[in-house]
């Protein structure tokens, strides 16, 4: 099977065909860099490093372009309210949103453009709308005439004479649902100089000439949230393909992180920021906890949901750390899981990728507790693949933060521990439950927790 991924322009599974064989080109609607990120916005940003790293398993060369919005309304707004510079304000939270990605173990992207920086790109793209009668000036505002262009409201569904995205009437303005392309100056606020007067861009115009100048008048996947699809995708869109660009060929759009039931932001007052979630678990926990749920899923944020993916996260680190314990080095090699496959392919079907993961834990743990250390290294280095796809392979540099002298004592201990759980097992086995109990208690003064599941008891060292 071939990867198919659901489009949101024709609102239906797609087989992927990109542009160029061997390639493929994602551009990624960014943050707007107006404060600290919290799980809601950087869910975008590992999905779609999730789908870089599918692609690119094979060798193809993935292009991802995730820009920053680093002018706009809220963040004049927010800098306003502080006292301080725009500029410095955006820059200061662009560099927290990098650290965020960098945190949870995003790749960087291929390109990570602002857009204060392609204002003439912008201009360009303007003049094509206006000499092609699809954008007016009036007084140093540009507007988009959504009438001038048939296909308006293809992407989103959404009927013209049902339209509403914020727009208001104003002096010399067509329709009241014409949008803006840019905004004239006014006092106070940053400017660029353009053919209608200074003034500075409007959002949607930002993200089409980003796209276009990275990856060209077409390319293959756009991908961002779900609540841009209208009327912040709608609009690149319909600008784009009027001034005569093909533009994107596959939408993508995940869902929201809620919490009690609305979706995660920062105006609702309900988010719960990366740097405070990075104090209750580690990055590549919470990475896990959110890759894990399907991207057009919603997820509902609770601390009990988050305690079930660390669990399940321990998981797979305590049986690679077992193998690598008992027989060496486990590679990042091998074949993928059939299983595997078959769900990412299916529209990065993530859930039953995951469930492939665990299954094939349960199998290399089986396979230790018989001796058979092939097999357990095979299944090791299976579930190395499969992690690495999602970003969270223990083994990896990024996570494997184990020293040398750890990994040495963890080796002495769990060579001591093996060594009663078996004698534990030997008297279960015996019947004398007295004396299993009683090694199991001696663990546990010890500090190591021990479960008993249907591969075999499991060991753990216990939190304080």
């Amino acid at each position: 099977m071939s990867l198919h991924i659901y489009d949101t322009a024709s609102r239906s599974m797609r087989e992927f065909h990109p542009q160029v064989n061997g390639t493929a080109s994602i551009y990624v609607c960014g943050a707007t860099v107006q404060g600290i990120p919290h799980i809601g916005h950087v869910r975008s940003g590992l999905n779609f490093d999730v789908l870089r790293r599918w692609l690119a398993r094979d060798g193809a060369d993935v292009t991802l372009v995730r820009n920053v919005t680093d002018i706009d309304d809220k963040i004049l707004t927010k800098a306003a309210e502080y006292d301080r510079p725009w500029w410095e304000w955006a820059y200061t939270h662009e560099r927290a949103f990098e650290e965020a990605y960098d945190a949870l173990g995003c790749l960087p992207p291929s390109y990570a453009p602002r857009a204060t920086g392609h204002v003439t790109q912008m201009i360009e793209l303007m003049q094509r709308l206006i000499d092609k009668n699809h954008a007016y000036d009036v007084d140093g505002d540009v507007y988009f005439d959504v009438r001038s262009f048939p296909e308006y409201g293809a992407l989103s569904g959404q009927k013209l004479d049902s339209v509403e995205q914020g727009e208001t009437a104003v002096r010399g303005k067509r329709d009241p649902r014409d949008f803006t392309l840019w905004k004239a100056a006014k006092p106070g606020e940053p400017s660029w100089p353009t053919p209608w007067g200074h003034g500075r861009p409007g959002w949607h115009l930002e993200c089409s000439a980003m796209a276009t100048t990275y990856l060209g008048s077409t390319f293959d996947i756009h991908g961002g949230g779900l609540d841009l699809i209208f009327p912040h995708h709608e609009n690149e869109q319909a600008q784009s393909r009027a001034a005569g660009d093909g533009f994107a060929n596959y939408w993508m759009h995940n869902y929201w992180v809620t919490l009690s039931g609305e979706k995660m932001a920062k105006s609702l007052g309900n988010t719960v920021s990366i740097p405070a979630m990075l104090n209750k678990v580690r990055a590549q926990e919470l990475r896990y906890y959110l890759v894990t749920p399907h991207y057009r899923s919603h997820i509902e944020y609770s601390e009990g949901a988050l305690d079930e993916a660390v669990t399940a996260y321990g998981r797979v680190e305590s049986f690679l750390r077992r193998v690598v314990e008992r027989v060496g080095q486990v590679e990042l090699r091998g074949e993928m899981c059939p299983d595997f496959v078959v769900a990412m392919d299916n529209d990065l079907n993530t859930p039953q990728a995951v469930a492939a993961l665990h299954n094939k834990v349960r199998q290399g743990n089986t396979a230790l507790a018989d001796g058979d250390h092939d097999a357990a290294r095979e299944a090791a280095e299976c579930v190395r693949r499969m992690a690495d796809i999602l970003g969270v392979d223990p083994l990896s540099p990024k996570w494997n933060d184990v020293s040398a002298a750890d990994l040495g004592m963890r080796q002495a201990l769990t060579t001591l521990v093996d060594r009663l759980l078996v004698e534990r097992q030997e008297a279960r086995k015996s019947r004398d439950f007295a004396r299993a109990d009683a090694l199991r208690d001696q663990l546990l003064e010890a500090g190591i927790a021990v479960e008993d599941t249907p591969d075999g008891p499991q060991w753990t060292l216990k939190d304080d």
